[in-house]
């Protein structure tokens, strides 16, 4: 099955936290999901960039029911101020982890991880662990983690994890994608094995120009016009996420991306998974190493 923008469900009466809701992927996710009847929760650093994409929403949805919620993933102590605004919530249907960083200048979080590491899998660990609970109070409820092509590449450097050993933007971005898939695998198996009603699904959005490329080298950007035609535009990057966080059909431990050229654009499916992201001693290995560094043990019995 081809999934587009256009197979979403009527989603009223359900609540989604979508994180980096304020620009790029997590912005066009949140437009549709508000479209079709969600009261969507942004998940935004910044007050007024959330206000500016909630104001742009309900410009296409001038009945959008809409809320901010202040969460930097960079930060430990705002994702569990953000977990609990959440959880108050009257229900919480689809976490959908999206906010993440891409080869950045080497910098750490408020926790003294390597940001890449530490935004893109440890904050959506931790954020995930805070709202297992909630989640499991609704039938039907996901998690949905997103990844990237550049899994394909990630390896992880267990001895390295913060880069006291020195710094590539590249493998430090790759390493981050393979552990959001790690993660996500691992956090499906943990589920079934407790019989929660939650499911943990994964995406990724093939190759799309967004704001998450501005760290690119200034080298490579006369070079994007030339590239443009096998990038995904970002309205079709988002789709992926949807049909993992709206897709009836969709089961845990479920993988999503676009099914074009090398998986780089076109509508989503199922999608291919490396065979190092199978690895359950690596999986097993992350899964107690986030614990450690979070703090937030999410409580579910090993697989």
């Amino acid at each position: 099955m081809s999934f587009t923008a256009a197979d979403v469900p009527v989603q009223t009466g359900r609540t989604i936290l979508v994180t980096g809701a304020n620009t790029g992927i997590g912005l066009e996710a949140a437009k549709v999901l508000a479209a079709k009847g969600a009261r969507v929760l942004l998940g935004c650093r910044d007050a007024a960039r959330a206000q500016a994409a909630m104001e742009r929403i309900k410009a296409a949805t001038p009945g959008a029911d809409l809320a901010y919620v202040a969460l930097d993933q960079a930060d430990l102590a705002s994702v569990r101020r953000a977990a609990g605004q959440v959880a108050a919530e009257p229900r919480l249907d689809v976490l959908l982890n999206n906010a993440g960083v891409m080869i950045p200048p080497l910098s750490r979080t408020a926790q003294g991880a390597e940001s890449q590491f530490g935004v893109n899998h440890l904050g959506s660990f931790a954020l995930t662990a805070l709202l297992l609970p909630k989640l499991a109070q609704t039938a039907g409820a996901r998690v949905v983690v997103t990844a990237s092509l550049a899994h394909r590449q990630g390896r992880m450097m267990w001895d390295n994890l913060h880069a006291e050993k020195g710094y590539n933007s590249g493998r430090f971005y790759a390493q981050s994608k393979l552990a959001n898939l790690l993660f996500m695998l691992e956090l499906d198996r943990r589920l079934r094995a407790a019989g929660s009603p939650v499911k943990a699904i994964g995406c990724h959005p093939g190759v799309s120009l967004t704001e998450l490329m501005r760290h690119l080298p200034s080298w490579t950007q006369p070079l994007l016009p030339l590239a443009r035609p096998l990038f995904n535009p970002v309205a079709a990057a988002a789709w992926p996420a949807l049909q993992a966080a709206t897709d009836p059909q969709a089961q845990g431990g479920d993988y999503f991306g676009p099914q074009g050229i090398w998986e780089m654009r076109g509508a989503s499916g199922k999608a291919r998974i490396e065979k190092h992201a199978l690895d359950r001693g690596d999986a097993r290995r992350l899964w107690d190493l986030s614990v450690e560094l979070t703090g937030i043990d999410p409580g579910l019995p090993e697989a």
